[in-house]
């Protein structure tokens, strides 16, 4: 990899997309202590509404002209240095949920397990820096 003459940043070439990816991003989720207030006022804000209500543990807001939900999670307390914002991947329709999750994890991803319930599931990870992200059912 080469250097631009006045630049600090690699030339590269575009990288080559195949329909073999098993992902596509489906939501950014927030951390808060109370979903439903948060969520409320991201849709108010956005114009948007909240779509889905998992008994206020979980709140998901959509938007006009947002191309991917807003997700609300409810947490006890805020735990340092967590992630209060993350990525929320969804499985494409007949994904393998299994081998998706052997292969983020032999591209270098620590796999923290399996969330949520029947109907509403998500695998979680960090990445190799330890940011957290999860990729679940679509919503």
């Amino acid at each position: 990899m080469s250097v631009a003459p006045g630049s600090v940043y690699p030339e590269t070439q575009p990288t080559q997309r195949t329909e073999t990816h098993m992902i596509e991003l489906g939501m950014i989720t927030i951390d808060t202590a109370d979903a439903r207030e948060l969520a409320s006022w991201w849709a108010d804000r956005l114009g948007g509404e909240i779509v889905a209500d998992m008994e206020g543990w979980f709140c998901i807001v959509a938007a006009p002209g947002m191309s991917v939900n807003l997700g609300f999670q409810k947490v006890e307390d805020a735990t340092p240095g967590k992630n209060r914002l993350h990525l929320d991947f969804n499985h494409k329709p007949g994904a393998d949920r299994e081998q998706a999750v052997a292969e983020w994890v032999a591209a270098g991803a620590t796999h923290l397990g399996l969330r949520g319930e029947a109907g509403f599931q998500w695998d979680t990870f960090t990445d190799p820096a330890g940011n957290e992200f999860c990729i679940g059912d679509p919503h």
